[in-house]
């Protein structure tokens, strides 16, 4: 006890322990709770110890999923992170998580009465909406912590979604992204190493490229994408297997192709929809993990977009 006694005096005075970690030091054995009175000079209240302890591990371990989303399978689709919060926590620290999980979208849930608050960030900061990582939480909620709902509305900062579970697939609604043609520029060619024949910017930048084959082969120039209108760049083209096939690049959320954009079907969709007179459609998005984005427009003004997701992994992260 000795020896344990002076590394905890040690530890104190220089430092390196709060009183709260030598009253832990306590319940572990290795000083007394006179010792802790002899090296902080306080009484021990072994009350108060046990209350942190419980409202630490209550507050501060947060359930934490990986989903891929747009897919039946994993390693494959787009994954993204769902944090289930018992408590609301700081815009840092959900941003620290973010960065920490080095993935497309981390994805906060807190429940509100009957309903939750959905908060999606990036490594580079928060974003107003996200498809792939709404369906993720959707995925979460509906087969975890409310199975035995097939119909669940979600608060965002771009208002309320809902989302419809049919078996295995879900089905998001959205608002139908306005888009404006714009003239064809020798930096969106540049940029993305292809022709280009048609461009239209709404939040987003779309591009529509000549073949299938452009799209899949396509290696464009990250730096140069970053200055082009638009907060992503989508591109697309006529599919043989699929009704049309896209990709999608974010450098300037920091990451350089999403490998499976939900979001970005709000105006891809509503473009192959005026090209091909249908109103289902099916866009394969042919990036290196690739993914698959079933779409209706049957309400005007809305795009329902439909897709299946796989479980990751789950476990907790400890942020105290």
């Amino acid at each position: 006890m000795a020896n344990k006694y002076g590394m905890v005096k040690c530890y104190f005075e220089h430092g390196l322990w709060s009183s709260n970690q030598v009253k832990d030091a306590v319940t572990k054995g290795l000083i007394t709770s006179e010792e802790y009175r002899e090296i902080t000079g306080e009484n021990f209240d072994v009350a108060y110890l046990k209350e942190r302890i419980s409202k630490n591990k209550k507050n501060k371990t947060i359930r934490q999923y990986i989903v891929d989303s747009f897919t039946d399978e994993v390693f494959s689709g787009n994954p993204a992170a769902v944090c289930i919060l018992n408590n609301p926590i700081s815009d840092e620290l959900m941003q620290k998580i973010a960065i920490e999980n080095r993935l497309v979208e981390t994805t906060f849930v807190l429940k509100k009465g009957n309903s939750y608050g959905l908060r999606w960030f990036t490594a580079k900061g928060e974003i107003d909406m996200c498809g792939h990582a709404l369906l993720a939480a959707a995925y979460v909620i509906l087969n975890f912590y409310e199975k035995n709902k097939e119909v669940i509305e979600f608060d965002t900062l771009d208002g309320k979604i809902t989302i419809i579970k049919n078996d295995d697939v879900f089905e998001m609604d959205f608002p139908q992204y306005q888009l404006k043609k714009i003239p064809v520029t020798e930096e969106m060619e540049e940029a993305i190493g292809a022709k280009v024949t048609e461009a239209y910017l709404g939040r987003d930048l779309l591009l529509v490229l000549e073949d299938e084959d452009t799209v899949i082969n396509l290696k464009p120039d990250m730096e140069k994408l970053t200055h082009l209108h638009g907060l992503i760049t989508h591109v697309t083209a006529r599919g043989s297997r699929y009704d049309c096939v896209a990709r999608s690049f974010s450098p300037k959320i920091g990451t350089d192709e999403d490998p499976v954009c939900g979001l970005g079907h709000c105006y891809i969709a509503p473009y192959w929809r005026e090209k091909l007179g249908q109103n289902v459609l099916v866009s394969r998005q042919v990036s290196k993990r690739g993914g698959t984005v079933y779409c209706k427009m049957i309400k005007e003004g809305r795009v329902r977009l439909c897709g299946k997701a796989a479980l990751y992994a789950e476990a907790d992260i400890y942020v105290d």
